[in-house]
């Protein structure tokens, strides 16, 4: 699962100590379980050292809970919102070359959220797919706490930050998103295209399929904006270190690592 808490192999009331080695990850049902006396902790250190998700790439989905007529994505200060049309009422609120990089449809009742984060190369490394939550096993860190999803690649970069508002709302307030050379920072109250530098503030789109389209769609789209040709691979550093510098500043871990 995503979603997992730290265990001590060795039942910590016996040892009353903490060392890595003796130290795991499960998902909350096989925390119960282990400390229950359900789960043997042998099973639970064989696991450990044949992690099923390291086996796998990514993770088992988690479902996230979303319905209703009505969607709403506001990402860094810009609103994308629909209305439930008839079947298959989609909107993509950003997309690159043909991929959408969040998208949402609107079907028989269900606000279905699709978001997919890639790296610097290009690998993909979180993927929300209609709802359930996937990721791959190589960022540096993920964390759930409460309605706040937060995806770091390394230290001091953070990829991505939503906050999800069932049944029908998804702000990202914070995020890195990367494809084919283009790089789009979202800060809470601005997007910022460092390729060209375009500058996205309280923009919205309602009820139409786009919204910052960016890149050669073999199916062309419509939006509030759309940039058909842009500069790729700049190599200018500038914007995403301050950008960075700026989560730094922000982050209650990244500060509990530096103190």
């Amino acid at each position: 699962m995503p979603l997992y808490e730290y265990e001590h192999m060795e039942e910590w009331s016996q040892v009353q100590r903490h060392v890595a080695d003796e130290i795991t990850l499960l998902c909350d049902q096989h925390h119960r379980e282990k400390t229950g006396g359900l789960l043997p902790k042998e099973v639970a250190r064989e696991a450990n050292n044949n992690p099923y998700n390291l086996k796998e790439g990514v993770s088992k989905p988690y479902n996230l809970y979303f319905s209703g007529r009505e969607a709403c994505v506001e990402i860094g200060g810009n609103s994308f919102t629909c209305e439930d049309q008839g079947y298959g009422t989609a909107m993509a609120p950003i997309s690159v070359d043909g991929t959408p990089l969040v998208g949402l449809i609107l079907a028989d009742g269900h606000f279905l959220l699709n978001l997919i984060i890639f790296d610097e190369f290009n690998a993909p490394v979180l993927h929300i797919k209609n709802n359930q939550l996937f990721y791959s096993v190589a960022p540096w860190d993920i964390q759930l706490v409460g309605t706040t999803l937060t995806v770091r690649e390394a230290h001091r970069k953070i990829l991505i930050e939503i906050d999800f508002h069932p049944p029908g709302k998804v702000v990202i307030n914070r995020g890195r998103f990367l494809r084919n050379g283009v790089e789009i920072l979202v800060r809470p109250r601005n997007i910022l295209i460092t390729n060209n530098a375009t500058f996205l503030s309280e923009c919205h789109a309602h009820n139409c399929y786009g919204g910052l389209i960016i890149g050669h769609h073999q199916q062309p789209i419509g939006g509030f904006m759309r940039l058909d040709s842009i500069p790729r691979y700049l190599g200018d550093r500038k914007e995403v270190l301050r950008f960075e510098k700026e989560c730094m500043d922000k982050d209650p871990v990244i500060h509990q690592t530096r103190n």
